[in-house]
């Protein structure tokens, strides 16, 4: 077949020689080809031949047939296609030179990157390589050079590594193209430097860095010191922190050509600047004040322009006037020659740049670059504008938190910015809207774009604090949404903008203003593009909720524009023909129409509730009707459903069994509302329809659609008895069976346990007190077993609480169960299961019932405590402590007074004390505060560290019902207690750290800093609390330790070091086993610096942080583990600081990954080696995500090693999808 082709290559007409060339490329496309070796030849020789064809079409697709051969022929076949187009290309023929450099590029990138095929790729670059060196001394034909700099640029763009042996060389010969008289050759050469930097070896680094600061120390001509500066910016851009060490003397030569008179000189170095700060923010810090200075002094250089003359103009001109005046003076001011533009743009990218990378100074960056930029909103160069805008919007976007308030656990009771940063921010937005105001009339575009990105940033960061400046920003909004020559993004920005500012603010502020912005907006809705008509649907709905809000009375007079809101949606959600963004948002905003004015609709009611009907029935559309029925059926206003509810109801109960959670989930908070709002509609067959659905809802697999659809049947049962029936057959079951699941809590269990509630109050036969009771305790008399565990724990704590929950209900007849349930547990013959679970239920009974006249309940609970399970003892301490809680006068001095006489069982009774702190509210424990204190201060010195931890809880929890007095009794006890005693007090106080806002908060403040001086005590076991307390605040409540951590962080990082003192040989016999007495501490250290990773990261030193994972990754395997996890982390919160210290963080990686595990060792090492292994090729494939990081040449290796072995491999491919690689990844170290 090929030979075939090449008879046909030989013709002489074209169209033979077309079609065989594009039949041969192919074939070769084809994996399934096979050529021996005299194929290959002819194939080669007859390809290159073709590319010296007269036809340019038969030439490329000659082309085009190299790039496939390169896989298919051996080396050398593909070394006499290299050197063949290496020879064209120095050709005196323009056209075989060009053809023969695209042939050369194509090789390239077919060249396999992999280990399999290195030795090919090394050896065709290495022939290329020096090929090319040898192009690049032809002086005497420029464009030769420069494709020759360009197939370099290629090549050590994707194979730089193959590239290793000649980097010397290469670097020789583009030091040498720098000096070229031609300024193409000079940019490509930079350029080419570019792609070697990020893989050449530090001396090679070195060798070219040095090598410019010679140069650039020379100084003039300024031709070549531009060069130089260029080349710097590249080399730092693509180099990254390794030019770090070289800066000190850099920048104050860069800093010394800023003041020569050459503007494009100016902005070489603020670009230089920029790439310094971006990638090297640490060595910077020494000058990043000189270089602020020089960026504020630069953005405003404009020495052809005089701007108060326009801002007077400005003053005596209405705004069409103006915008004439401003196309007139852009075109008098237009001057070719002037460059001042380009030095303000590189200024301003510059200090968008510090501001991105300083967060730490941005309290000053407010006091001295906040302003400046406001005052250039003017600037009369677009791009120049544009950029200011982006600076600002930067600097907006480092005001908020740097995680959002989602993602701080502590949100609740720290805001999403610093109030410092809003203060400043909040005192310039009058300047900056006063700036803005104008810019938003513009003309230009982008200029308004601008604009509006700003203010929109600007409003999410002070959300509804604009409310005075709304009049003067709405004529700006309104001529961006009617101005014809607006393009559609224009109007989406705007629209946007409008969206956030209306869904921030309070009705009041708007609803004077709603003649003037609704008419633009209905306009948008009804735009012909489907992405304006979809944001303006959006902004209609927020108008909407404004217009009146339905949480409170408004005077505001809605009824003239009702008609036209409701017309314009009404039109989009009868359209059956449009995008289903704008179908969803149309039907979402007329429930919202409906919800807030449906009592005013009158005829126009009905027709919209049989569309919803008709958008039920299309599988596309019947989510978001859903959701929209829920907001409908939910109006205070009582919106008339019951015409559509009979066919409607059904539809919703067949959603129940779809496949779509989502659905499902929506659908149950629907028909829960309705059956709420609506009960006197849901007759008989109604309610079958949606019953007969609901028991394959209840299921341990999924615990919230379960809650939701028990919430429902709750709601039936209370609005609907003739329902009852039904539930108690097929759903009752269902019901049993979830409450003995061990999955079982929280919302879930709470909606069981209203569930009963209401069921036993109905008193429907089958479904009483007693039969429920049977129900429930069933299962645990009918198991014969010994082991009272074979039962799940947690289904003995849900019953309990069910069997609680029925006696609330019913309390005549619960006194007769009370006397049963003691009965069982003092009877010996009661299996374990019973005696457990009457325990539990005594104690959930004992909570809300008095058992004053239950004289055998103490004997039988202290008979409890002696008995031999763990099982039954641990359900007797929880029994006596919340029968405490319902029966505090009689049972606590009973307790107490147990605690002190019976030492052996003090940790049971404590235990009991905790439940009851616990559960009790502040007010009924202050009576009592002084005598728990007083007997939890005699046991805080036990020697047992359980007893020890339980007592902290105890007075932890205790000093929250008084904290102004006991917190500093607390403290008192720091400076005179025992090692133990200091313990016990520091885990006291981790205790009282809650996740919500609390009134010892402003206390803890004040005096955390004593308690956790404890990180410097001589007693290990007292750093490692101490160390537990941290992490627990920084994980609770980070405005707790924000302030503190310049000091508490050095003593952090002290407690990760491994300290040879701690470790000691233990004799087993005839073997040694080393022990590590400080292993803990150092986890405990460890778990903290991750928990400050997510909740105080602006405030570390991440420099000095990555040298503690460092150590930490050739630490114990418990404390890798801890690493790996964290170095994912950094990956993604940090990649530009992770890139710095690659090379150091590569080698324990590495030795991680490929230690073996000696032969006989036992099963657990192989295991404990195997999940080290993962958990190290965890935080590879985090390094990896980062962009460039393969350029890295221990990275590269690595990565090159990793593909190479079979094992390694098949785990990094694992792990390629892996959700929990890297940022998802989540450990609870509280």
């Amino acid at each position: 077949l090929i030979l075939g082709y090449f008879s046909k290559l030989m013709k002489t007409l074209i169209s033979f020689r077309f079609m065989a060339a594009n039949d041969l490329m192919m074939e070769l496309q084809k994996d399934s080809i096979k050529l021996d070796e005299e194929s290959e030849r002819k194939v080669v020789a007859m390809l290159l031949k073709l590319l010296e064809d007269k036809n340019g079409e038969v030439q490329n697709l000659a082309v085009k047939c190299l790039g496939p051969l390169v896989g298919k022929v051996k080396e050398c076949q593909v070394e006499t296609m290299v050197d063949t187009l290496c020879s064209n290309m120095v050709s005196n023929k323009e056209q075989l030179r060009d053809i023969s450099s695209m042939g050369l590029k194509t090789i390239i990138a077919e060249l396999p990157p992999s280990s399999t095929g290195l030795s090919l790729t090394v050896n065709v670059c290495r022939k290329i390589t020096s090929q090319l060196i040898g192009a690049l001394g032809m002086q005497d034909d420029v464009s030769i050079q420069l494709e020759a700099l360009d197939i370099l640029s290629d090549m050590l763009g994707r194979l730089s590594t193959a590239l290793v042996s000649v980097h010397q060389s290469i670097l020789t010969s583009l030091l040498a193209q720098l000096m070229s008289p031609r300024m193409a050759v000079r940019k490509r050469s930079i350029i080419a430097l570019g792609h070697l930097v990020p893989s050449c070896s530090p001396t090679l680094f070195t060798q070219l860095t040095e090598h410019l600061m010679g140069e650039l120390s020379r100084g003039p001509p300024t031709a070549s010191v531009r060069t130089y500066i260029q080349c710097l910016a590249t080399v730092s851009r693509r180099g990254g922190h390794r030019i770090g060490e070289h800066l000190q003397k850099i920048v104050p030569m860069v800093v010394k050509f800023c003041n020569v008179e050459d503007d494009e000189l100016r902005e070489f170095c603020f670009q230089a600047f920029e790439a310094f700060v971006s990638r090297c923010p640490k060595e910077m810090s020494p000058h990043i004040q000189a270089i602020i200075k020089l960026c504020l002094k630069y953005i405003i250089y404009d020495p052809n322009y005089n701007y108060d003359a326009d801002d007077d103009e400005d003053d005596s001109m209405d705004t069409e006037d103006r915008e004439d005046e401003d196309q007139e003076s852009d075109d008098e001011y237009s001057d070719d020659d002037d460059m001042s533009w380009k030095v303000r743009r590189s200024s301003v990218k510059c200090l968008e740049a510090i501001i991105s990378s300083r967060r730490d100074l941005l309290v000053e960056l407010y006091g001295s670059v906040s302003p400046t930029l406001v005052s250039r909103f003017k600037e009369r160069e677009e791009n120049v504008k544009t950029d200011i805008f982006s600076a600002y919007v930067a600097l907006l976007r480092q005001t908020r938190h740097p995680h959002g308030p989602t993602l701080d656990t502590g949100a609740k009771e720290e805001p999403c910015i610093s109030l410092k940063n809003s203060s400043h921010l909040h005192s310039q937005v009058p300047t900056i809207v006063k700036a803005l105001h104008r810019q938003l009339k513009e003309k230009s575009m982008r200029c308004r774009q601008g604009c509006f990105n700003l203010l929109t940033e600007m409003a999410n960061v002070l959300p509804g604090q604009l409310g005075e400046h709304i009049p003067a920003l709405i004529p700006g909004i309104i001529y961006s949404l009617t101005d014809k020559s607006t393009s559609s993004n224009m109007k989406i920005d705007a629209l946007a903008f409008l969206n956030v500012l209306l869904s921030s603010h309070k009705p009041e502020i708007f609803q004077p203003h709603i003649s003037v912005i609704l008419p633009p907006v209905i306009q948008c809705v009804e735009d012909p593009f489907y992405k304006i008509t979809s944001e303006a649907l959006q902004v209609t709905q927020q108008i909407v909720k404004l217009m009146r809000p339905l949480d409170k009375p408004v005077s505001f007079d809605a009824k003239p524009y009702i008609k036209n809101v409701f017309a314009c949606t009404s039109k989009r959600l009868k359209a059956a023909d449009i995008d289903q963004e704008v179908k969803e948002r149309a039907i979402f905003c007329m429930g919202h129409i409906l919800s807030h004015f449906g009592d005013q609709l009158g005829g126009d009611l009905q027709p919209t509730l049989q569309i919803f009907l008709e958008r039920l029935k299309n599988e596309i559309t019947r989510l978001v009707t859903v959701k929209t029925l829920t907001l409908v059926a939910s109006s205070p206003l009582k919106i008339d459903l019951r015409p559509i509810l009979t066919e409607g109801i059904p539809m919703l109960g067949s959603f129940l069994r779809k496949n779509q959670r989502a659905l499902k989930l929506n659908t149950t908070t629907a028909l829960n509302v309705m059956v709420t709002n609506y009960s006197d509609s849901f007759k008989p067959p109604l309610i079958e329809s949606v019953l007969s659905e609901v028991p394959a809802l209840i299921q341990e697999r999924d615990m919230h659609i379960s809650q939701v659809a028990i919430t429902l049947i709750t709601c039936m049962a209370k609005v609907c008895p003739s329902s009852l029936s039904k539930i108690g057959g097929t759903i009752l079951p269902e019901v049993l069976n979830l409450v003995h699941s061990p999955l079982l809590q929280g919302g879930a269990l709470n909606s069981i346990l209203e569930f009963f509630q209401v069921l036993v109050a109905t008193k429907a036969n089958n479904m009483g007190y007693s039969d429920l009771l049977k129900g429930l305790r069933g299962p645990f008399y009918d198991f014969k077993s010994t082991d009272s565990m074979s039962v799940h724990k947690q289904s003995y704590y849900s019953v309990a609480k069910c069997v609680a929950a029925l006696s609330m209900a019913c309390p005549k007849e619960a006194s007769g169960v009370v006397t049963n349930l003691i009965q069982e547990v003092k009877d010996s013959k009661s299996s374990e299961s019973v005696r457990i679970l009457s325990l539990l239920c005594l104690g959930e009974i004992g909570r809300f019932m008095n058992f004053e006249g239950q004289k055998e309940l103490k004997g039988a609970l202290m008979e409890a405590f002696g008995s031999p399970n763990e099982e039954v003892k641990s359900a007797a301490s929880f029994a006596l402590g919340n029968i405490c809680v319902g029966n505090l006068g009689e049972y606590l001095p009973f307790m107490l007074k147990e605690i002190g006489s019976q030492p052996k069982r003090q940790y049971l009774l404590l235990h009991s004390l905790k439940e009851m702190i616990s559960a009790l509210s502040a007010n009924s424990l202050k009576l009592h505060v002084e005598n728990i204190w007083a007997l939890l201060f005699k046991h805080c010195e036990c020697a047992e560290e359980g007893t020890r931890n339980i007592v902290a809880e105890c007075l932890g929890k205790l000093t929250l019902v008084s904290p102004s007095e006991l917190l500093p009794r607390l403290k008192k006890q720091l400076s005179s207690g025992s090692p133990l005693s200091r313990s016990t007090v520091v885990t006291a106080v981790k205790f009282t750290i809650v996740d919500h806002p609390m009134p010892i908060d402003s206390l803890l403040k004040g005096c955390i800093g004593d308690f956790l001086k404890t990180l410097q005590d001589p007693d290990l076991n007292v750093r490692r609390v101490a160390l537990v307390m941290f992490n627990s605040a920084a994980h609770n409540k980070p405005s707790l330790i924000r302030g503190l951590l310049t000091s508490l962080l050095p003593h952090l990082y002290k407690e990760t070091q491994i300290r040879k003192d701690l470790v000691r040989e233990v004799e087993m016999g005839p073997f040694k086993h080393t022990v590590d007495d400080g292993l803990d501490v150092r986890k405990a250290a460890f778990e903290c610096m991750y928990t400050l990773l997510d909740s105080c990261l602006d405030c570390l030193d991440i420099f000095e942080f990555l040298n503690h994972v460092e150590e930490g990754l050739k630490d114990h395997y418990d404390i890798k583990m801890l690493t790996f996890i964290m170095l994912a982390r950094l990956s993604k919160l940090c990649p530009a600081a992770v890139v710095q210290r690659l090379d150091r963080l590569v080698e324990p990686l590495k030795a991680t990954c490929t230690t073996k595990v000696k032969a006989g060792s036992v099963k657990q090492e192989f295991e404990k080696q195997e999940e080290l292994r993962r958990s190290a090729m965890r935080a590879v494939v985090a390094l990896l995500s980062i962009s460039e990081v393969e350029k890295s040449p221990a990275m590269a290796d690595f990565a090159n090693q990793i593909r190479s072995n079979a094992e390694m491999a098949t785990i990094f491919e694992s792990l390629q999808g892996d959700p929990l690689t890297g940022a998802v990844e989540s450990m609870d170290t509280s």
